[in-house]
């Protein structure tokens, strides 16, 4: 059987951590940012779990992620 080809778009916007949850980067953090308030700004920095439903998809795109 051939090998699985990964989505490369979901590759380069996901990690996995060191317990297997998957983080992605927060929206809203690319233009009109002299409107939002600089603790907005800052959380938005932060890296985000993916939540249990969108991990199956994120999983079907990355298939060769440790779990």
């Amino acid at each position: 059987m051939p090998k699985m080809k990964t989505r490369r778009a979901a590759a380069k916007r996901f990690e996995v951590t060191g317990s297997g949850k998957i983080r992605r980067r927060k929206a809203y953090k690319s233009h009109l940012l002299s409107d939002k308030t600089r603790k907005r700004k800052r959380n938005l920095r932060k890296k985000a779990v993916v939540t249990k439903a969108d991990e199956k998809r994120v999983r079907v795109a990355l298939p060769y992620i440790k779990k």
